[in-house]
């Protein structure tokens, strides 16, 4: 069987040929060059002093410069010394260049944290600037299957298996606070760092759902299919061996294949992928609270961050079995329609804008292959 990429391709090459290319498929009118994904990258840590952090990646050795402000997560602030060759981390540039660039990050006092010109004395030429940088963040959501002590069983879908969290007394107090019923049967979402134990908890994703997980109330079967999805995004992974790679988020071609884990390229898990033929859906799958077209695996999407303003076009690599069963908001910037419409992997989250410790934000998402006509967009 083909890779879905290729597949995916194939269909909406045949789909141009019989229907066109709707110019309703591009990114936002207000998606400028400002407001385009940042290339986030997902790597282990090879080497890190205050300045600079070297990273091993799919393409090779990648570099980004750092100062002493630069914010590290590893349960919380962690600083230089969470950045422990052999952990893999998650890293979102800023805006702007590189450090050995001009214009940009080297006007003003230098993000380093030092005087003017520090960035440029310091940082190698070529190191893109970090802007934030997670450690060893993982995630786990699903249905809890069974309580203990001090950890939770969580199945997470077909595609992602089962679990065990440990949730230590200190985050305890943080996951009942938005989880009050830790029970088997209901959903549970919470951000985590990698243990010797496996994943720990460290702070809940979202609040949980009042309902049990097989209690979800479907949409209505005539319910009309809008055209653009409004909810919430969130993501997934980083439990696994981290898959390696360097993600193009900006329309230009899909990230490196990574060499662990997953090894599948960035993008989203989709609740509606279709179960028929090899489109990659699963037959159990519930239908959401969301009225979703149905979509196969390498199909694309258009995702647009309404909180921090940011999108991009992103394929389709997993069906979104898990995200399917949660009708909760994201309330990162007001309330969000209900329902997850996507889950996006670490890097292309952080790529849109997110936070990972945050874990989600509002989101609006346009099935479709973006514009083939160079700098045309279409408005949402």
């Amino acid at each position: 069987m083909p890779p879905p990429q290729r597949r995916g391709a194939s269909r909406r090459r045949l789909r141009a040929s019989v229907l066109g290319t709707s110019e309703g498929e591009g990114l936002p009118e207000r998606a400028e060059r400002a407001q385009r994904p940042l290339d986030a990258v997902t790597g282990i840590v090879l080497d890190a002093s205050p300045h600079l952090l070297v990273l091993a990646t799919a393409g090779g050795e990648t570099r980004f410069a750092m100062g002493e402000s630069t914010p590290v997560w590893h349960g919380g602030h962690g600083g230089l010394a969470a950045l422990r060759p052999g952990r893999a981390v998650v890293v979102r540039p800023k805006d702007a260049g590189f450090a050995a660039g001009g214009a940009g990050v080297l006007g003003g006092a230098g993000v380093l944290g030092g005087a003017p010109g520090t960035v440029r004395e310091r940082a190698p030429r070529g190191a893109s600037v970090a802007d934030r940088i997670w450690v060893d963040i993982g995630r786990v959501s699903g249905t809890i299957l069974a309580c203990g002590r001090d950890a939770v069983d969580v199945d997470m879908g077909p595609h992602r298996g089962r679990t065990r969290v440990v949730i230590p007394p200190r985050a305890l107090e943080r996951v009942l606070v938005r989880h009050p019923r830790l029970e088997p049967g209901y959903l549970i979402d919470v951000i985590c760092i990698r243990s010797p134990d496996g994943p720990r908890a460290v702070v809940p994703g979202t609040s949980q759902p009042g309902y049990r997980a097989d209690d979800l109330a479907a949409p209505a079967a005539t319910a009309p299919v809008p055209g653009v999805l409004r909810g919430t995004a969130t993501w997934f992974g980083g439990l696994e061996d981290p898959p390696v790679t360097t993600p193009n988020l900006d329309g230009r071609g899909a990230g490196d294949r990574g060499a662990g884990g997953a090894g599948a390229a960035d993008g989203v898990a989709y609740p509606a992928v279709d179960s028929e033929g090899d489109a990659g859906g699963c037959a159990a799958t519930p239908s959401g609270c969301v009225a979703f077209p149905y979509l196969s695996l390498g199909s694309d999407v258009v995702v647009h961050n309404e909180c921090g303003g940011r999108a991009a076009p992103l394929p389709i690599v997993e069906c979104g079995c898990t995200a399917a069963r949660f009708c909760d908001r994201c309330v990162d910037c007001g309330a969000s329609p209900r329902g997850r419409i996507v889950e996006l992997t670490p890097a292309a989250f952080a790529g849109l804008g997110g936070d990972l410790e945050t874990g989600c934000f509002t989101a609006a998402v346009r099935p479709g292959a973006p514009s083939p006509m160079p700098g045309r967009t279409a408005s949402w």
